[in-house]
């Protein structure tokens, strides 16, 4: 495992474990919903919850939004969490095999794509241009973008050679433990470009451009969610499993740059 990983998922396990407190702790509000979430999914969540509290009155909702490789690590070490949002298939199905979760419903996708710092938007005008960004950040291999990197990267390389790829991959300075920070660091200026989700780039603090990957070489990511068979609110977890998969909950994904899975998703 990445160290910087292992550090940071054994770091945020302790806390998450002493905030369950031991034996003879109160009780847990069963109005309350604890979501742990892909980063991707931070605003489209973070909206979600005012469409959660009409029908949950005095619901506390609390996330933990990080990589998707993070959280699974923790879930499997014990920290509390009522529902899991996955950025990718792989982590969830690992904790499907270990019995963490049951009932596996993917309910949106997401399209990767080229974010570039404004100042080489005239460089960087099409995917087969990568080669010139000379700092480019991308997701570790953890990671679920990371992993979506090397899936395009490869079908890239069919079609635009071995060197194409070789030029490009010479160029990463930084492999990142959540989508969130890739973005970041293009928008802050201190890389030339990266690969980030569609959804993404509406949070982008600075000033980026998006270079399109044509679809014959881009992958899909799929985004599955799951209430935890341990989940310490149950009926909490259930409620905001099915607000995700509502149509309000579709629109608001829809909204936040994601591809709804639900046909019904874009009727009012």
């Amino acid at each position: 495992m990445n160290p910087r990983i292992h550090a940071c998922w054994l770091l945020s396990i302790a806390l998450l474990t002493a905030c369950r407190g031991g034996e003879g702790a109160p009780a847990r509000n069963e109005d309350e919903v604890i979501v742990f979430a892909a980063a991707s999914l931070r605003d489209a969540f973070t909206d979600l919850r005012k469409d959660f509290r009409p029908s949950n009155p005095g619901a506390k909702v609390t996330f933990n939004f990080a990589g998707t490789q993070e959280l699974r690590a923790q879930i499997e070490h014990g920290a509390a969490a009522d529902v899991f949002a996955s950025a990718d298939v792989r982590h969830m199905d690992e904790l499907v095999r270990a019995k963490h979760v049951e009932n596996v419903h993917v309910f949106a996708k997401n399209e990767p794509v080229v974010v570039v710092a404004a100042r080489h938007a005239g460089d960087l005008q099409d995917f087969a241009d990568l080669p010139r960004a000379e700092r480019l950040i991308v997701g570790a291999e953890e990671v679920p973008i990371g992993r979506y990197t090397l899936g395009i990267l490869e079908n890239a390389e069919r079609k635009l050679g071995h060197a194409w790829r070789a030029r490009v991959e010479q160029n990463v300075v930084s492999r990142e433990l959540n989508v969130r920070q890739v973005l970041a660091k293009v928008s802050l200026g201190e890389a030339d470009a990266g690969i980030v989700y569609r959804s993404d780039v509406r949070a982008a603090q600075g000033d980026v451009r998006i270079v399109n990957i044509p679809a014959d070489l881009n992958v899909s990511a799929e985004y599955p969610l799951a209430v935890l068979t341990h989940a310490p609110h149950p009926k909490s977890a259930k409620q905001w499993l099915a607000l995700v998969l509502s149509p309000v909950g579709q629109r608001a994904l829809t909204r936040a740059g994601f591809i709804a899975v639900s046909r019904d998703a874009g009727s009012d």
